[in-house]
């Protein structure tokens, strides 16, 4: 792919700061409170899709950026305005319904899919008969049923892979069906609960309308909405999180007119970020507000996960810290939910149910704006969610080391 000449005001590689980015990117995904009043479709329309996992991440999503409550939150589920759908890479996202169609297509390609269960002895034919009977099981019901209910209700129908199977992640055939059905707009999954914040599913009929773009298209469209949620990404980041190859991404950037502009941030290791030439000019007269603006994220938040670049929000040497024997920036993840100020990671929490309570240690100390936020989130984890899991396997129990060591280090 080659550059054509810039036609927009580009901003000066060495005033790309790393505050600069961080603020910009910030700004971008609307932690500035330029969110505020919108619908949960529009801040996910404009932030980008939130990941899941059974966790708490999408409620603080919404929260955060628009005060958007639960309760909101279940009730715009139910109405599918917004909805959990596998995507990008094959991972599950919320996101609103002017994307459901074509986010679907992005989804694990079937032919890796057929391949594993053809190693296995399991033909496409077999699949979709399986297919047809799920489909005739939910219309008898008239009612959401869970894998267990399908499977006592489908019978033989549902068999057993053995061993092997389970090695290779596919213990029986029902799964992959119920995914070819979801990927196909044939079925959807709802929360057992209402809730987004755990994993006990049923799935019910759909009749999605198929997308009119075609897969070539429809990476594009990913592309140019990555591009506007992130306010700007290296060729590889834009790869991590759309599992494109090599080819398709150059092809997506140049389909949207995406612009190469080199910088000088160190945390990009030399690569240039591809933006779109709106966000050019907008950049180019972007300043970083001069008051702090205070948000508490989860780990799995669009700012950090759309580019998966945690150690690029420390400032000065924060990065460097330990916590339980392990450097806070050389982890591919962050161990703990970020407390940021304008896109820098200025401490990390976790909440504690026992004590309602969020236990949290701050790099530099608090301040009163980032004390009065604690309490908000606080006090909104008590009153809507009860507990604030990042994923669906995470406890109490199993995040209570994590809690002690913040505990140690915010008194030390």
């Amino acid at each position: 792919m080659t550059s054509e000449p810039l036609t927009v005001e580009t901003p000066p590689a060495g005033t790309l700061t790393a505050e600069r980015l961080r603020a910009w990117a910030w700004h971008r995904q609307g932690l500035d409170g330029s969110l505020a009043g919108q619908s949960s479709a529009e801040v996910l329309a404009s932030a980008g899709w939130a990941r899941s996992l059974g966790g708490a991440n999408p409620y603080l999503t919404l929260f955060a950026r628009a005060g958007i409550r639960r309760e909101q939150v279940d009730a715009d589920v139910r109405a599918l305005r917004i909805s959990e759908l596998p995507s990008a890479r094959g991972c599950t996202y919320i996101l609103g319904a002017e994307d459901f169609a074509w986010a679907l297509m992005l989804g694990k390609d079937s032919a890796e899919v057929f391949k594993v269960l053809g190693r296995l002895g399991v033909d496409r034919g077999e699949l979709t008969l399986l297919e047809e009977q799920v489909l005739h099981a939910l219309a008898e019901a008239g009612r959401p049923l869970d894998p267990k209910q399908l499977k006592d209700e489908l019978g033989d129908s549902v068999r057993s892979l053995g061993e092997e199977g389970k090695r290779q992640g596919v213990s029986t055939t029902l799964p992959t069906a119920l995914g070819l059905l979801q990927r196909d707009g044939r079925i959807r999954r709802v929360p057992a609960n209402g809730r987004l914040d755990q994993q006990r599913y049923a799935y019910t009929l759909w009749d999605l309308p198929p997308s009119p773009l075609g897969i070539d298209a429809a990476r594009t469209e990913l592309i140019r909405k990555y591009l506007g949620w992130t306010g700007g990404a290296t060729l590889r980041q834009s790869q991590w999180f759309s599992g494109f190859t090599v080819a398709q991404s150059k092809a997506a950037l140049a389909a949207v007119g995406a612009v190469e502009l080199p910088t000088v941030h160190p945390a990009v290791k030399g690569e240039a970020l591809w933006m779109l030439p709106e966000d050019v000019e907008r950049l180019a007269a972007f300043e970083v507000p001069a008051v702090e603006q205070i948000q508490l994220l989860a780990g799995t938040d669009s700012l950090v996960m759309q580019r998966r670049n945690a150690a690029d929000l420390f400032g000065d040497r924060d990065g460097d810290a330990e916590l339980l024997g392990a450097t806070l920036a050389q982890q591919a993840d962050l161990p703990d939910h970020p407390i940021l100020d304008r896109g820098r990671i200025i401490g990390l929490w976790q909440y504690d149910p026992e004590g309602q309570r969020i236990a949290h240690w701050l790099f530099a100390g608090p301040t009163p704006g980032v004390l009065q936020r604690i309490d908000e989130v606080e006090s909104w984890i008590r009153a809507d969610l009860g507990d604030f899991r990042a994923f669906s396997l995470d406890s109490p129990a199993s995040r209570q080391e994590r809690i002690d060591a913040l505990d140690a280090a915010n008194a030390s």
